[in-house]
């Protein structure tokens, strides 16, 4: 685990091993989100990037039944 610190600007650095495994590169945009008692950063990527993502997922999901 690492751990930052909030400048007076409220800005903090994303560790390099972090930067590096999740191969985030300068000017990217991260979304901030605020779960329970901590914040998470989710990278955002391009479409491009995401084909194929979810290869070898289970779709068979049990539906409701529709009353007509």
């Amino acid at each position: 685990m690492e751990t930052v610190t909030i400048s007076p600007k409220f800005q903090v650095v994303i560790p390099k091993n972090i930067r590096e495994s999740l191969k985030l590169a300068p000017g990217q945009k991260v979304q901030a989100i605020a779960y329970e008692d901590r914040i998470e950063l989710i990278p955002q990527r391009p479409m491009k990037e995401m084909r194929g993502f979810l290869k070898g997922v289970d779709t068979d999901v049990p539906r409701e039944h529709l009353q007509v």
